[in-house]
């Protein structure tokens, strides 16, 4: 039954895969992947013929319901841990492949192109330089908050500052427009979306799922890697199981939300 869920809803309507993650390491948290079993994955789908397409062309498409070409998917990276930069980087530009990058950028603006994002979990940030090169290397860069708060625990004024100041700081940074945002935790409520939808094109969340030509552009579903942790996991993206795959691993966080709207 969930897989012919999953099939009809796949050939319904145009989809693709963003992939969504972390950090790259071994440290073995819920926000980490290895990077070997990255390497190995990457490297798969560039021999089966997969591409990127980056988060704005992605969007664009499925706003217009335009053909997505065969095998593309989009890779994005949450919070701007240094790892995307040493680990991800070489990988992704051996394949020819991009990703977009979610910062949270901290309340101090500086200059010094050596100074890195605030910590988080007590790991290695990018720094505003690797950050150029990577920018140079056709990376995407979009917003992630000042501090990575629950958006929506916060008062008004300060969810505003939280997410437009981000978005300025970016665009001083780098000289180009941010156009993309993340939810901290892929948490949002009317009040922060309405406040991300007068400022930016798209904002991705925590839903599981693809995303589709019939997506809320401001709460974009997401396909964490947390789910494809594995050589034999991360395979089943190269076969038809896999809009199945996700839509049957999406149902229980789909019930734990219910339970929580009820209970709030």
């Amino acid at each position: 039954m969930v897989a012919r869920l999953a099939n009809r809803r796949s050939r319904t309507m145009v989809s693709l895969p963003i992939l969504t993650f972390h950090t790259l390491d071994e440290q073995g948290s819920v926000i980490s992947f290895s990077p070997g079993v990255f390497r190995r994955a990457m490297g798969r789908l560039h021999e089966n013929g997969y591409r990127t397409l980056s988060l704005t062309d992605a969007v664009v498409t499925l706003q217009h319901n335009r053909p997505v070409p065969d095998h593309s998917f989009v890779i994005t990276f949450d919070d701007g841990y240094q790892s995307v930069y040493t680990e991800a980087l070489p990988v992704l530009r051996e394949y020819g492949m991009s990703a977009t990058v979610f910062l949270t950028v901290g309340t101090t603006a500086t200059t010094e192109s050596t100074s890195q994002l605030p910590t988080l979990g007590g790991r290695f940030m990018l720094s505003w330089g690797e950050i150029r090169k990577m920018q140079d290397q056709g990376f995407a860069f979009g917003a992630h908050t000042l501090t990575h708060p629950d958006l929506t625990r916060l008062p008004g004024d300060k969810v505003e500052a939280e997410i437009c100041r981000s978005k300025t700081i970016i665009e001083e940074r780098l000289g180009s427009s941010v156009t993309c945002f993340a939810y901290p935790y892929g948490r949002y409520d009317d009040r922060s979306r309405d406040i991300v939808r007068q400022h930016f094109v798209c904002a991705c969340s925590d839903k599981l799922g693809l995303t589709t030509s019939a997506s809320d552009l401001y709460a974009l579903e997401r396909v964490d890697a947390y789910y494809l942790r594995s050589d034999r996991l991360f395979d089943v993206m190269l076969t038809r199981r896999f809009p199945w795959y996700i839509f049957a691993r999406s149902i229980p966080r789909r019930i734990r939300r219910a339970v929580q709207f009820r209970t709030t």
